[in-house]
């Protein structure tokens, strides 16, 4: 332990839509390419806006 810090990221988009959790991580695994190598430990949570 204590080697880094640990994120919780959730991200709820109406772009998420109809789009499979893979999808959804995989899109914003994209916008967030250049920051993950830098973290520790990333827990990801997408889901679709109730709206």
């Amino acid at each position: 332990g204590g080697c880094g810090s640990m994120y919780r990221i959730t991200v709820v988009s109406d772009e998420f839509k109809g789009v499979s959790m893979l999808k959804q991580h995989k899109k914003v695994n994209e916008i967030l390419k250049d920051v993950i190598p830098s973290l520790h430990g990333l827990t990801l949570h997408t889901k679709a806006s109730d709206n």
